[in-house]
């Protein structure tokens, strides 16, 4: 019995062994090939790899990025087969960056443009008050600037060697009147073409002695703007003594901007107000729209006429006044907020917001309305666009290799940082300009570069002082002086730096950092479009800056210190360009 229990137990241990060593060789092959062609599948799934840092990295098989060393990651399989143009961001990105989007409307109801002005002097009404005779001054009677003058008024006394020689010829003609009345005539008449009065010429005949001292009399009612001689001068016949002015009427000069001036017409009706009498409202109809645009500022003249008999406005104060547009010239049509635009000077873009993403959409701009554009094409009504965070979105696509405002017809970026910028070409010759204009250049750039050091030290009062001072510079380019395509570049580039205006009222250096990314790529391509002599200067980038979307900036130095995070991360980032 014992022999034949030993006998079954080694028939059960030998069949126990023999099912385990058909599992491990038949049942572990089968496991590994079902592994390997998991793998093989996942890899066929995810067959294009990317950088998390830099999105336009697309590679067939994993590996290393060729920027920053980073480990490739696998692109998401709805961006793989979704449609090429579409930015992808996820909610948490969109909240991150404070994308908010609205649905595009018809224009209901009337709409307002405010318009920013000054008071000034109806030029139909100033008047130069000029000398009648040649001679020296010996006597002003009227001192000072603001003084109320009326018609007929003693203003001043000249000393005239030809007039004494004029009344000694009419005293010598008077004694001689019986006989030869002609010649009494004709200097009598000489004197007048002097403007002298028939009641001087009387006094001087009574007297019978030439004066030697002649007074000009006011021509007209009004208050001295200038005075324009002093004691003791000698003027020429006609030289004029003082600028007189009427101030019953008076003119508000209100600035009309090109996108708006479709808006207003002679005879719009314009309510304004006037910081130094607040709490009250005047009214006035628009008499004439100046037909010419200032060529460095793009702005137009909207002139309105007011009356001022009680004489409380004066010349100089700053006006600012709205006017209605009727319901009936905007009922109907599209409108979207002028943060939707990103306007490229030959184009208009916005971001429609389609299932999973946002894609870019090129409208027609009509006249600007208040705080509005008009849309002519591009846009139906229900479609939803971003309005807050536009700029943020367009950096994703430019990073991901999408089209964007400066990749306008989906061509390939072979290099990342090939800076164009606003829908410009890239510039193959720099334009060649006069050395006033590169002086106005190098200025703009050293201003630019006090800026980046101050964001740098994490100063805000001196990125304040230097942002006021680069706003300052950019209006000492003077575009006029340029061929056509330099200037229309540099009208483009000057019309997308106008957000400088914005940064003088930053209130923290975050607000003023938030900017600094624009500013820079546009600073960026203006030293590459135009020859400019000065020194080396690096382009640097900062995959971590502008919400992880990347933003770059000059610098003088090769090493990198970074205006965008300061103390925090100073040393981030990498050089990527050096131009000479």
């Amino acid at each position: 019995m014992d022999i034949k229990n030993k006998n079954n137990i080694r028939l059960v241990v030998i069949l126990l062994v023999g099912v385990f060593l058909g599992w491990l060789l038949f049942g572990g092959n089968n496991s590994s090939e079902t592994h390997e062609d998991h793998a093989e599948e996942s890899h066929e799934e995810h067959s294009i790899w990317t950088c998390s840092m830099h999105p336009q990295i697309r590679q067939s098989e994993p590996g290393d990025c060729p920027m920053c060393g980073m480990e490739l990651i696998p692109l998401a399989q709805d961006e793989l087969t979704g449609d090429p143009d579409l930015v992808m961001m996820s909610d948490y990105a969109q909240k991150l960056a404070n994308v908010q989007t609205v649905i595009v409307e018809q224009q209901s109801d009337a709409g307002q443009i405010r318009l920013n002005g000054k008071i000034a002097v109806d030029e139909r009404r100033a008047y130069v008050q000029a000398s009648h005779i040649a001679g020296r001054v010996e006597q002003l009677m009227v001192n000072f600037t603001g003084e109320n003058v009326s018609r007929g008024q003693a203003l001043a006394k000249i000393y005239s060697p030809e007039l004494m020689t004029a009344q000694k010829e009419l005293l010598q003609a008077y004694s001689i009147r019986e006989s030869n009345p002609v010649l009494f005539e004709a200097a009598k008449e000489r004197l007048k073409r002097w403007k002298i009065s028939e009641r001087q010429i009387s006094s001087i005949i009574e007297r019978q002695q030439p004066s030697d001292q002649f007074t000009i009399y006011a021509d007209v009612n009004g208050i001295v703007t200038e005075k324009l001689v002093e004691l003791g001068d000698y003027l020429e016949r006609g030289e004029p003594i003082y600028e007189i002015a009427n101030l019953q009427k008076l003119w508000v000069q209100f600035d009309v901007y090109e996108r708006t001036i479709g808006w207003i017409k002679k005879g719009s009706t314009v309510s304004f107000t006037v910081g130094s009498i607040p709490g009250e409202t005047f009214e006035g109809t628009v008499s004439f729209v100046d037909p010419l645009l200032n060529n460095q500022t793009r702005v137009s003249t909207a002139r309105v006429e007011v009356d001022n008999s009680d004489g409380r406005l004066k010349p100089g104060m700053f006006a600012t006044g709205t006017i209605e547009v009727p319901v009936q010239e905007t009922q109907g049509q599209l409108s979207v907020p002028k943060s939707a635009v990103l306007w490229t000077g030959e184009r208009s873009i916005v971001y429609v917001k389609e299932e999973g993403g946002f894609k870019l959409r090129r409208v027609l701009l009509g006249p600007a309305l208040g705080g509005s554009y008009a849309i002519k094409e591009g846009l139906e009504p229900g479609d939803e666009i971003v309005v807050n965070g536009t700029f943020t979105v367009d950096a994703a696509a430019q990073l991901a290799g999408k089209s964007s405002m400066m990749t306008p017809q989906k061509e390939e970026v072979a290099n990342p940082h090939n800076h164009g910028f606003a829908g410009l070409p890239m510039v193959e010759k720099a334009y060649s300009i006069s050395p006033a204009n590169q002086e106005a250049l190098k200025e703009l750039l050293s201003s630019y570069l006090q800026l980046k050091d101050a964001l740098v030290a994490d100063d805000f009062t001196q990125a304040k002082t230097f942002t006021a001072e680069l706003w300052d510079a950019i209006k000492k380019v003077n575009s006029e002086r340029m061929d056509a395509q330099a200037q229309k570049t540099w009208e483009t580039i000057a019309s997308e730096l106008g957000v400088i205006e914005k940064m003088t009222d930053a209130s923290h250096i975050d607000d003023l950092r938030a900017y600094f990314e624009k500013i820079s790529e546009l600073m960026i391509y203006t030293i590459q479009s135009y020859e400019v002599e000065a020194e080396t200067i690096y382009i640097q980038h900062c995959p971590m800056a502008n919400s992880d979307l990347g933003a770059n900036w000059l610098s003088r130095s090769k090493e990198v210190m970074n205006p965008y995070f300061g103390s925090q991360m100073l040393y981030c980032g990498e050089v990527v360009k050096q131009i000479n």
